[in-house]
């Protein structure tokens, strides 16, 4: 039989036959330990007989290791190439992906368990704020994401037997778990001096909030049902530095009753362009999508017809989605999709041009939907308090055209636009003055290549905000009002001293488009180093002006570092 593509796989250890060592907190080796909770028994025959070489059976249909761990679709992947590499599992690709798709469902996870993690999957680089303290900090997201301990249930032996592996392979995890915990409490009766530990602590934490049972996955597994989602579901997009679309997904149904294939149509509400897509998706666990698509032929790295990987959560009534569609060598691409499903009813989807100023007469504003009012009144339209309809332009199923005035009195805040029963929530605000920018993303990671490595681009925008009722920027009640035409720039992040970043990191275009410069050693640069660097993006607003009349501006932190010459979690675990 064809054996999978063997390579080397991110830091969070999913099973082995290796030795297991005792954890730094002195206490039992999980080799030792018995496993006191209920199993989740294995019925699928392709998965005893795969795993059960290894997974030793019990008389209540569990397997050794399996029936104790829930994850996603991309943890039971890794952990098949794992089997492959560490344990010479023999298998083919089509016995991999039936066997994913087998244990995503009756070993995955609940769409509330996996709703705070999507992130992963999506390929977003954010900053973590599922992260309960310091301790689990330093515990877990040292080494990766905090996302991928989260991605996975466990028995409190399973989460001992993890951590075991983790000293056993990796010393650097040794050597955070043996810290003391930096924010938490010390245990009643605990000598002073015998401080807590973070591996303590974190074997404590995990399985009260991440444990093999829960409510959510009881319910699930009741609830669980096949994915009817072919027909036709319309679709809200925004891709940074682009702006926003709207359009149609057209869903048929595949080979099995899982898999899909989908034609899109999006027509971008800046410029008017349409872009085509097609591709195949399949549907884990009944609610997790993984697909892929791709458009015309690709010119320019951040190109829209460029085939993307499709990551999306659907709700448990299968009534609406939400996720990305990205590409790019490093993911920094990519569409925020939502999508909900065609109906007989009218659907508002997006409002155009967006922020309207308080006091503003006559302003024209475009509502996109789907099976609209062809005659509608006046009175029929509702944009919310202080904002009145007083002429309509045009009217048609996908798109209103209608002439409004806002009070001068209006307050600032978003609004709701309201036609023949469809609402949507939070359409277009309302604002009196813009009070300061941000340039976005805050902090930012882009990759040197182009000779033997590719390169890791990134794009900027700049959003205006109004401070909220406390007059304080920065705050969440900031009212965020959305793009602003601004200049860009790079500055010097003065980290070392006289190493001119700015010269030799890369380019900065006019619509804050960032290419990094080439990898390698820059004949060039002092001491011949790499054209990596620290610097500042700097947006100046061409309009917006603070109270001294001087341009509003913002800046982000930007490191432009070296390819990454090995992938841990490669490409492929997600196909």
């Amino acid at each position: 039989m064809k054996r999978l593509p063997v390579s080397k796989l991110c830091l969070l250890a999913l099973f082995s036959a290796s030795v297991v060592f005792a954890q730094a907190d002195s206490g039992p080796d999980g080799a030792t330990m018995k496993e006191t909770e209920a199993g989740i028994p294995v019925a699928d025959p392709l998965v005893k007989e795969k795993c059960g070489s290894c997974h030793t059976g019990d008389d209540k249909g569990n397997l050794s290791r399996i029936s104790w761990v829930r994850t996603t679709p991309e943890g039971w992947a890794q952990a098949i190439k794992r089997m492959v590499r560490l344990n010479g599992l023999d298998i083919s690709p089509e016995e991999s992906r039936a066997i994913v798709k087998s244990l995503s469902s009756s070993h995955g996870l609940a769409p509330e368990e996996a709703k705070t993690v999507m992130y992963l999957p999506e390929k977003r680089i954010i900053d973590e704020t599922i992260i309960p303290n310091e301790t689990m900090r330093g515990a877990c997201a040292s080494c990766h994401s905090y996302a991928q301990p989260m991605s996975w249930r466990r028995s409190k032996l399973e989460w001992k037997t993890l951590q075991d592996l983790h000293v056993a392979l990796y010393s650097q995890a040794d050597a955070q778990y043996r810290r003391p915990a930096e924010d938490t409490e010390q245990p009643a009766g605990r000598d002073p001096k015998d401080k807590l530990t973070r591996g303590e602590f974190a074997l404590g934490y995990l399985p009260k909030v991440a444990g093999l049972h829960t409510p959510e996955w009881a319910a699930w597994s009741a609830r669980q049902r096949n994915p009817r989602l072919a027909g036709e579901w319309l679709v809200v997009a925004s891709v940074p530095g682009k702006g926003r679309f709207v359009g149609e997904l057209t869903v048929a149904p595949g080979k099995a009753a899982d898999e899909f294939t989908t034609s899109t149509a999006l027509r971008s509400l800046a410029d008017g362009g349409t872009i085509s897509r097609s591709g195949t998706g399949i549907v884990y666990a009944g609610y997790s999508w993984r697909g892929s698509s791709t458009g015309a032929a690709a010119a320019k790295p951040d190109d829209f017809g460029s085939a993307a990987r499709e990551t999306m959560w659907f709700a448990p009534d299968q009534q609406s989605a939400q996720g990305r569609w990205f590409w790019g060598d490093y993911q920094e691409f990519g569409y925020d999709v939502k999508l909900v499903r065609a109906t007989a009813a009218p659907a508002i989807l997006a409002v155009t041009p967006g922020p309207v100023k308080v006091g503003t007469k006559g302003v024209q504003l475009r509502i996109f939907g789907h099976n609209l009012p062809a005659a509608p009144n006046v009175a029929d339209i509702d944009l919310g308090a202080g904002v009145t309809v007083t002429k309509i332009v045009s009217a048609s199923p996908k798109e209103l055209v209608v002439m409004a005035d806002v009070a001068a009195g209006a307050a600032s805040g978003q609004r709701d636009v309201a036609l023949a029963g469809a609402v949507l929530e939070q359409a277009f605000p309302v604002f009196h003055k813009i009070d300061y920018i941000k340039a976005t993303p805050e902090t930012a990671l882009s990759r040197l290549g182009g000779v033997k490595f590719p390169k890791g681009y990134q794009q900027f925008e700049a959003i205006g905000y109004e401070n909220g009722l406390d007059g304080k920027p920065n705050t969440p009640d900031d009212i965020a009002v959305g793009p602003v035409e601004a200049d860009w720039a790079m500055q010097e992040f003065m980290s070392v001293y006289y190493d001119d970043d700015t010269k030799y990191v890369g380019a900065l275009s006019p619509t804050a488009f960032f290419t990094p410069a080439e990898e390698g050693p820059n004949p060039a640069r002092r001491f011949g180093r790499n054209n990596y660097g620290e610097v500042w993006v700097v947006a100046t607003a061409k309009k917006e002006k603070d109270k001294f009349g001087k341009p509003l501006s913002a800046r982000s932190y930007m490191v432009v570092t070296v390819p990454a010459y090995q992938k841990w979690d490669q490409p492929e675990v997600s196909r």
